[in-house]
């Protein structure tokens, strides 16, 4: 699967090559991006932390004391559980940054035309 080497050395060679230069507007834009989707990462990451230490410990709890959880919640049963509420903060929190970014960065760019 992918581009074949031929099809890609070609596309590459086209764009090194292209007559057409860059506004500097787009490449504020691309900056601006990456700076959103750094943002984003290290919220979800920071949230992600929070969410395996919040979901572990009433997990590794819960496996020692119930005994229908000690019967039928094994080690991947417990990893599970921990791994999808932090893979589920992580991903929620990534999303709300980056569209709270953009919310931010279009209402500047809409304050900023008046």
């Amino acid at each position: 699967m992918g581009i074949p080497s031929e099809m890609r050395d070609v596309w590459v060679q086209r764009t090194r090559n292209s007559f057409l230069i860059p506004s500097p507007a787009e490449d504020e834009k691309k900056m601006r991006a990456e700076l959103f989707s750094q943002e984003g990462v290290r919220a979800g990451l920071k949230a992600s932390a929070i969410a395996a230490v919040v979901s572990a410990v009433p997990t590794l709890i819960a496996v020692r004391k119930i005994p229908w959880a000690k019967a039928n919640l094994n080690h991947t049963a417990q990893a599970l559980i921990i791994s999808g509420a932090s893979i589920a903060a992580y991903f929620i929190t990534v999303d709300k940054t980056v569209l709270e970014s953009a919310r931010r960065n279009s209402r500047a760019q809409f304050d900023k035309t008046d």
